[in-house]
């Protein structure tokens, strides 16, 4: 499929027009320079003949970022892998120093370069843009990526540029989406380094600098014939400490990138331990009710001089007391910048993936939960009445079971949902998780109060709210080893 990039100095709008060709906003927009540093790809949506678009970070102007010399690397891979260049200039501003360097640079290339002028807001502004035929690349073509202004001239050249190209691929050779795996954590926890390992590629920059990624990155990968997504996304930050309106919407991508996705991973910074702020962004994870991989990085940095197995033992015993609540993800111990157990990250989303396909019949869920009532019944609750909590039957819900990864939840029929006790939901999470395991999925119960007679209804069995019914346990019978029906 023909590949686009779009290049420039930077602020001249490049993700404007990236996010107008995409159908979407994906890159973030700003006028600080040199927000976006990472490439960003994905399907064009406005053209007649699909391509894909790649967004690149400015180049050529001086930031203090640091950043500069990879962000000119990463565009320098952009101009050399695409088909068309969109090669990005400021009306407003005008022909710069900076945008004939670029125009001198981008001549030699062998793609196709069409020159667009952006921020032609109105027509009085045409006369200002003549100037960039210095460029010795034409007349341009003048648009305005925030109103979208003339953007129908941009599609119909993008398609002229890349027919040539068309015909090389097909689109069913396009590769599929496959699992998204949201890869999070804070800042400088090694989540880009880990999407490079697995990617064995320098795709995302990676740098001491906390906050180095901004923007929430898709990118396609294969593992053992299977097809992922992977999405490199910013670090988060505490709220109060996130001080810039940039940071603001990088932490937006986060959290929408973790709701989107099938399966996230939680990078923890072995090293520097678990933190508060590794525990919001579990709490986060937990909240969202998402499949999760916990991913101990930096493990060469990890108590090095000790031997292997007492580090193993101590990072496990470490990440089950300091995350206790988010018990039902497993985790792997790697080291992304020595390349160590790095291939394990897929190898356990397959797992995941898989096991969780297991879906436990409505037969079997309500004989493990009949057990598990038997065996430990719930307390008396002398607030309600010295009420005892009874389950009368329970099913699963079908809303979240055909999903790539699926979250069953288990809806429980019981005669008062009040009785039915935090303490005791995690009790029967645990039988249940025991009987029927499935790594890496949280357990999701949906109590409803119930009136027996409701139970024999017609138009209740009708609506199909249940598939199957197990006879209410009299616990005061089954305490004493009697079971009464």
């Amino acid at each position: 499929m023909p590949t686009i990039a779009i290049v420039g100095r930077p602020n001249v709008g490049k993700s404007a027009i990236f996010n107008r060709l995409a159908g979407r906003k994906i890159a973030i927009v700003h006028d600080q320079p040199g927000v976006t540093r990472d490439r960003i790809s994905a399907p064009c949506k406005t053209t007649t003949i699909p391509c894909d678009i790649v967004d690149t970070g400015g180049i050529g102007a001086t930031l203090d970022d640091g950043f500069a010399e990879q962000v000119a690397f990463e565009v320098d891979i952009a101009i050399a892998t695409c088909n068309v260049i969109l090669f990005v200039v400021d009306a407003h501003e005008g022909l710069t120093p900076i945008d004939l360097a670029l125009g001198q640079k981008l001549r030699k290339a062998k793609a196709t370069v069409l020159l667009i002028i952006n921020k032609v807001d109105h027509d009085k502004h045409e006369a200002s843009w003549a100037e960039f035929s210095r460029l010795g690349l034409g007349t341009g073509i003048a648009i305005s990526a925030e109103h979208g202004r003339q953007f129908y001239l941009l599609n119909d050249a993008i398609d002229a540029a890349i027919a040539p190209f068309a015909d090389e691929t097909s689109p069913e050779e396009k590769q599929p989406e496959g699992m998204r795996i949201a890869i999070v954590g804070k800042p400088n926890a090694g989540k880009s380094s880990l999407a490079n390992a697995i990617l064995h590629d320098q795709r995302t920059i990676v740098s001491e600098v906390a906050g180095t990624t901004r923007d929430a990155i898709d990118l396609p990968c294969t593992f053992q014939k299977e097809h992922f997504t992977l999405i490199d996304t910013a670090g988060l930050r505490p709220r109060s400490r996130r001080d810039t309106s940039v940071e603001v919407f990088s932490a937006m991508r986060t959290e929408k990138a973790i709701r989107r996705a099938d399966l996230t991973l939680l990078v923890i910074d072995l090293a520097a331990g678990i933190t508060a702020q590794d525990r919001k962004i579990a709490q986060l994870i937990l909240a969202e009710e998402k499949p999760c991989l916990i991913v101990l990085n930096k493990f060469d940095l990890y108590h090095p001089g000790a031997k292997r197995k007492a580090r193993i033992e101590d990072a496990t015993e470490h990440v089950r007391r300091e995350l206790f609540f988010l018990d039902y993800a497993p985790f792997v111990i790697v080291s992304a910048k020595e390349n160590e157990a790095v291939e394990q990250v897929l190898k356990q989303s397959l797992r995941i993936r898989n096991e969780s396909r297991k879906i436990p019949g409505t037969g079997q869920l309500n004989r493990i939960l009949q057990a598990a009532i038997e065996k430990t019944p719930p307390p008396i609750d002398s607030k309600l009445g010295n009420k005892r909590m009874k389950l009368y039957y329970a099913t699963i819900a079908k809303d979240r079971t055909s999903e790539i990864v699926p979250v069953p939840t288990y809806i429980l029929f019981l005669n008062d949902k009040a009785l039915l006790k935090d303490s005791y939901k995690q009790y029967l999470t645990h039988q249940l998780r025991e009987a029927h395991p499935a790594p890496g999925i949280p357990t999701l119960f949906s109590p409803r109060s119930r009136e027996r007679r409701d139970l024999s209804s017609n138009t209740f069995a009708e609506k199909g709210h249940w598939s199957f019914m197990i006879s209410e346990i009299d616990l005061s019978a089954s305490i004493t080893g009697e079971r009464a029906y």
